[in-house]
Parts: structure tokens; sequence; C-alpha cells
């Protein structure tokens, strides 16, 4: 799973693959659950896409409090249709791609936690397969805009696997092609399920990065 990335700053990348720019409101250098990121959605009804900042940790309309996103960050792909924090999400396709350099998981190779940094090899800005959804703060009104990763299955990934303390399952967010970007914008449920599969994935490459 992934709790930790780099969005990217790369307008140009952004602008050449979507056709708009990145939020000129300013986000932090580092995501981390309940921070703000730019994500890419597409409107159902005209078609448009845009990118804006959402909050990293899914917050379902129903929810009483924002306290909920601490832990729907990451969706499992096999369960996200039934998952009450995502479903309603899930039915109405809110498919987004989250736009990032890199993301980190921890690496128990010495038998302590180090962090590791995936990237695209080469390495370039990628998108993340995500569900996003808006909720309506009770206390102040504010519409909130937030979003969660879908993850897959990575116990055959070169790469992903790796990762997390040994006997728990190996997990990997789904990371688009480029080719795949419009396709999931555009996806209904059935070909939202085809496309999340680890073998589908660009390549990735890892190296160790401990935090400063």
């Amino acid at each position: 799973m992934c709790t930790n990335f780099t969005p990217t700053q790369n307008n140009n990348w952004v602008k050449q693959h979507f056709g708009i720019e990145l939020p000129t409101a300013e986000f932090p250098s580092e995501t981390y659950p309940g921070y703000a990121a730019p994500i890419v959605v597409k409107s159902q009804q005209n078609g448009r896409i845009a990118c804006g900042l959402a909050r990293f940790g899914l917050i379902p309309g129903w929810a009483k409090d924002d306290k909920i996103s601490r832990h729907t960050y990451n969706a499992r792909s096999e369960t996200v249709s039934e998952k009450p924090s995502y479903r309603t999400a899930w039915r109405q396709r809110r498919f987004g791609i989250a736009v990032l350099e890199n993301f980190f998981e921890p690496n128990y190779a010495t038998g302590k936690a180090v962090r590791w940094k995936i990237e695209l090899a080469p390495q370039e800005p990628m998108g993340i397969a995500s569900l996003w959804d808006t909720w309506i703060d009770p206390s102040s009104g504010e519409v909130v805009t937030s979003f969660t990763m879908l993850t897959v299955n990575a116990e055959e990934h070169p790469i992903m696997n790796q990762f997390h303390k040994e006997g728990d399952e190996k997990r990997t967010p789904v990371v688009l092609g480029k080719h795949q970007f419009d396709a999931w914008l555009s996806a209904n449920t059935e070909q939202a399920l085809d496309m999340m599969n680890s073998a589908h994935m660009p390549n990735l490459q890892s190296m160790s990065s401990p935090r400063p």
C-alpha cells in the first residue's frame, strides 16, 4: 500500500499528457494521508478534463467527520465495489489519476524498515489509478474533494513484491501507462476492473531513500 508519495510539480508533463495545467495553489512537496495533492478528473457530462487539489484519503459523502481519511488512502481493487467507503464513488465512476514523481514503501531486507522510492524506468512523472469523492464538512459547509489510490496484489511483480513485512500480502498502487490515461478516466466499472492488473503496469525501478 502507499501512504507517502511525491506529487509532481512538472506542469509541462501534465500539459503534454492531459492538455491542462497543475493547480496554481501551493501543495506540500510530499504527501501523506490528509494532505492535499493534485489529481486529474474528467467530467461525465461534458468530457472536460481538470486538475485540482484533493485530500489524500477518501471521505465518503455520508461521513460525520474527516477522521475516516486516516484509513481510506488505499482501496483494494478486489473489494472497492463493496466497501461502504468506496462503493458510491465506484458506481458513479469517479475515476481520477493522481500525478506524482514517485512513491515510497518500506523494505525489510535488513530486518528493519528502510524507506525505498519507486519510480518509472526511465524516470518521469507517473499516473496512479484513483477514486475520488466529495464531502460537505458539517461544521463549515466546505465542500472537500478527496481521493484514494487503488491497489492490486503484487506477489508476482518483480519490483513491488520486495516491500512490506515478510508474511504480509504484497500490494501495489495501480500505475497506469500513458496510453491508459484517457481510457481510465472514461472507463465504466467493468473496464476499470480489467485495467487494474500489475502485469499491465509500466516498468518501475526502486532504490533506497531513507528520510533525511
